[in-house]
């Protein structure tokens, strides 16, 4: 193995998260309907839920990977994605990473009521570049999202996007610069086949750089044309960690059997 990738980025070491859940289940009296009710009642509001996300997970990513996460809906991989971005406290165990991680880099940062003009601009200085830094790299970014070949979307607000376009203009702000570890949530299931090629084509250049890419997705064959490794959890734990074409397998083969989709609702 070279020595690139002998050299770590990310250090999971038993990890075990947990959060709680307020609020009552839909169709029932709960949510806003039973909150006003407490409120006009002064009744304090119940005890949450705790859910235990994820449970013992252990790993080492290296620089220069591309890693795949995968699972049934609430397996735990956005938590995991969170956790090692440093947004979601670990309640036991630990995660060291080396550099800082990015998660998609700008979510949180992007306004609807902005333009994607100004979206752009506001996303890279969340990310740390500076303005001449982003003027240099404006329109590669909106040439990559690809949200401006039908029209002028870029100068519209970006409240009147698709949930894709939205998507893209984000990967493209974050892709734009390079990150020792990059975390990746189901941003590359947005767009037309041509996009996801970029995408993949943006990885690997990453990759290149000396990164990490991390990758969550319910796409397997992206996961399988874009990463080498895979992980695969559920209920919280990791049931298989390998090459990615392997554990995509053996997951197609566990969510196939009968029985299965309902255990996992």
């Amino acid at each position: 193995m070279a020595e690139a990738q002998r050299t770590p980025t990310v250090i999971a070491d038993g990890v075990h998260i947990t959060y709680t859940v307020h609020g009552g289940h839909p169709g029932g009296r709960g949510g806003a309907t039973a909150a006003l009710g407490r409120m006009l009642n002064r009744r304090p509001a119940p005890a949450g839920r705790k859910v235990h996300a994820v449970r013992g997970v252990s790993f080492v990513a290296h620089r220069g990977e591309a890693i795949g996460l995968i699972g049934s809906n609430g397996s735990g991989k956005s938590t995991l994605l969170k956790a090692i971005a440093g947004l979601q406290p670990v309640d036991r165990g630990a995660i060291h990473t080396q550099g800082q991680p990015s998660l998609l880099g700008v979510n949180a940062a992007l306004m609807d009521d902005l333009t994607g003009e100004r979206n752009v601009i506001l996303g890279g200085l969340a990310m740390g570049m500076s303005r001449t830094e982003i003027r240099e790299r404006y329109d590669g970014i909106v040439d990559f999202s690809g949200i401006n070949e039908k029209d002028d979307a870029i100068s519209r607000p970006m409240r009147t996007y698709s949930s894709g376009m939205g998507a893209r203009l984000r990967f493209s702000i974050a892709a734009a610069r390079s990150h020792d570890v990059l975390l990746i949530d189901e941003a590359l299931s947005t767009g037309d086949a041509r996009f996801r090629r970029r995408s993949q084509r943006r990885i690997d250049e990453l990759r290149a750089e000396a990164g990490t890419v991390f990758l969550v997705s319910h796409s397997n064959s992206t996961i399988t044309e874009t990463c080498e490794r895979a992980l695969w959890l559920e209920a919280g734990t990791l049931r298989m960690d390998g090459p990615a074409k392997e554990v995509v397998a053996a997951y197609e083969e566990f969510t196939a059997r009968p029985g299965t989709e309902k255990a996992n609702k």
